[in-house]
């Protein structure tokens, strides 16, 4: 499906998405979740969506031809169109359908400034600059010839999604590879999305005056938001039987409800009928009492006269949400009879109120606090002021409550809300590049508060580690060596994870550490974890990197200190003789250095005498094992210093 792009969220009860962005990481399947699922790989939710994409993707015109481009080993490929067609949205089924066995698909920092990208063979980039203006695509071109460079000669493919209206802008050795997309038919991504959703219709049941005008001139992202409308109008029950009902209802509550909220609030205009709404709007499907405390919040936070009736006087609650068109259902949980009406009614607020903005996020920080809100009506209020947020160009409003909740007068209580509010704004396709370097400063800042920083380090380890794992992995370094205690040791567990499972990773990783090892203590004992042979999830094992890691440990600690690794390495040979690298890369770390050999020398020896790490004696079997990698490696290291010569290989 076209323009399936950036997220457009109201009242989200079933996966949403729209826009010109990707959205990894906002799924709700029926009850809404924690944002940083425990027990949920976000790679695992990437990779759906983007199987997802393709099969609801109708390709546009000229497609093909940038297909055949990426088919290639170290293919570019730009693709530029009008705004509204699914550049991003193409970009990405792009680099999915080339299938590449272990590749990766990941995306690239269009500001490219933070360190050397280092691109892997038959990996697949994305670098979106869609949203780069004319001051600043000067520097992204810079970016994406130095991007273009070490794509092509590392074999690997990348798709790069240029501005709108900026053709004149581009350098002139770039346009060749530039692939011009033509808006796809709007009735057909219409249809296909809502065949991939189970939804049965009649052609003739599309041949509408609004479809008709929709189809013609709507984004992808608004066809996009359209169907998932009427998916929702189906699934809610509350709009009739039928596919026309559900069209109905789907296409007043796209095109209808601004005019129509306008009207009611010009026919209430108290500040307690207006808090009511705004309220019940922001955690639709809370329970009334929440959405009363959450009224009387609002109230004391903006400037407002107190009204003087005595509270016995005025309407009961119940009489006041019903004023309202506001319904309560049987389990008292509150809610609106039209569909997206709630969505309509905050959209209103923020466009209207703009001197009020900062009130409301106050008000949204204070409303965590309630009691009556229960985890799900929380991450309800989270998704909707951050849908509002973003839109109205204040991203700092989410970084402010972040921070507020994260402090330690919270103690801890909000750190999943303040987690997914996070992840809301790195999944921005608009903001999300300034989250990450508000991240980044974050993670450089020794002296955040400790919640903050377990946030980051969730949303660096589940969120960002998914898209950008490079900029992941340099956010917790800083983390694990400037945080302490606790938060330090999970900064170092986390980053220990990524750099075990990702050649790359781990190749970054240990380059920058070993630079660090003379002079910090904690890159040193990051890069001891890093050689526990039992924790290497990487195959066929770095070579390389693990012999550079070698030699800065030996060199950096006395041999005390590596020595008991090293007999751990010995051991994993003898469990796995096909590995004699193991020997090699021990030999070569030392550069021929006779002090490192000797330690070395006994090292083995002492390994050779002893027990298992169960304290049982060893068997025949085990002791013969073992005698033959001493002798071997006892013998290299003689040959290394002079003595004897090498024995030839098996």
């Amino acid at each position: 499906m076209n323009g399936w792009d950036s997220p457009w969220i109201s009242d989200p009860q079933g996966s949403v998405h729209s826009g010109s962005g990707n959205q990894y990481n906002f799924i709700w399947h029926g009850t809404p979740e924690r944002l940083v699922r425990a027990g949920v790989t976000r790679l695992r939710i990437v990779r759906a969506y983007r199987q997802q994409l393709v099969r609801c993707f109708v390709p546009p015109q000229h497609y093909g031809r940038a297909r055949d481009r990426m088919g290639v080993p170290g293919a570019v490929v730009l693709l530029d169109g009008p705004p509204g067609s699914g550049r991003r949205a193409a970009a990405t089924v792009l680099l999915e359908t080339v299938s590449v066995p272990g590749g990766r698909v990941e995306e690239l920092p269009a500001e490219g400034d933070e360190e050397v990208f280092d691109a892997a063979a038959d990996d697949r980039y994305l670098l979106d600059l869609s949203g780069v203006t004319d001051a600043d695509y000067a520097k992204a071109q810079r970016t994406l010839t130095r991007y273009r460079g070490i794509i092509e000669q590392c074999g690997a493919r990348m798709v790069v999604v240029l501005p709108a209206g900026l053709q004149w802008m581009l350098d002139q050795e770039l346009s060749s590879q530039v692939e011009r997309l033509e808006r796809p038919r709007g009735r057909a991504v219409f249809a296909r999305y809502l065949r991939v959703r189970g939804v049965d219709f009649e052609p003739e049941q599309l041949d509408t005056d609004a479809l008709t005008h929709l189809f013609a001139t709507a984004p992808m992202r608004e066809l996009a938001r359209l169907a998932e409308l009427l998916v929702r109008a189906r699934d809610g029950g509350r709009c009739g039987p039928g596919f026309d009902a559900w069209r109905d209802e789907a296409i007043a509550a796209a095109t209808n409800w601004s005019e129509q909220v306008a009207t009611e609030l010009r026919d209430h205009r108290t500040g307690p009928e207006r808090a009511l709404l705004l309220t019940a709007a922001m955690i639709s499907g809370a329970g009334a009492d929440a959405v009363l405390s959450g009224a009387h919040s609002l109230l004391r936070i903006l400037p407002h006269t107190q009204d003087e009736t005595p509270r016995l006087e005025q309407a009961g609650l119940g009489e006041q949400l019903a004023d309202l068109s506001i319904v309560t259902g049987d389990d008292d949980r509150v809610g609106f009879p039209r569909l997206a009406y709630d969505h309509a009614i905050r959209q209103h607020f923020w466009k209207n109120f703009p001197d009020l903005r900062a009130g409301f996020r106050d008000w949204v920080g204070q409303c965590m606090e309630l009691p009556e809100l229960r985890s799900e009506n929380r991450m309800h209020l989270v998704a909707h002021f951050a849908e509002q947020a973003l839109a109205s160009g204040r991203p700092d409003d989410l970084c402010v409550l972040v921070e507020r909740w994260t402090r330690p007068a919270a103690a801890g209580r909000l750190r999943a809300e303040a987690a997914a509010t996070l992840e809301l704004g790195l999944s921005h396709d608009e903001y999300g590049s300034r989250f990450r370097s508000r991240v980044y400063d974050w993670a450089t800042n020794g002296h955040i508060t400790a919640g903050l920083a377990r946030v980051l380090i969730d949303i660096c380890h589940q969120v960002m580690a998914a898209t950008h794992p490079d900029q992941a992995t340099v956010r917790l370094r800083h983390l694990a060596l400037r945080q302490r205690g606790e938060e330090a040791a999970a900064a170092r567990a986390a980053l220990l994870d990524m750099a075990r499972g990702n050649r790359r990773v781990f190749r970054r990783l240990t380059d920058q550490l070993v630079r660090d090892t003379a002079t910090s203590a904690r890159s040193f004992e990051i890069l001891l974890a890093l050689l526990e042979p039992e924790e290497l999830r990487i195959g066929p094992p770095p070579w390389r990197e693990l012999t550079l890691v070698w030699g800065a440990v030996m060199t950096a600690r006395p041999a005390a200190v590596w020595a008991p690794l090293v007999r751990r390495w010995l051991s994993a040979l003898v469990r796995r003789p096909a590995d004699d690298q193991i020997l090699r890369v021990l030999l070569l770390a030392t550069a021929g250095d006779y002090g490192l050999l000797n330690s070395l020398y006994a090292a083995a020896c002492d390994w050779n005498k002893q027990p298992l790490n169960d304290g049982q004696p060893l068997t025949d079997a085990q002791r013969l094992d073992r005698e033959r990698v001493a002798a071997r490696f006892c013998q290299e290291i003689d040959v290394m210093q002079g003595v004897g010569r090498m024995k030839e290989s098996a």
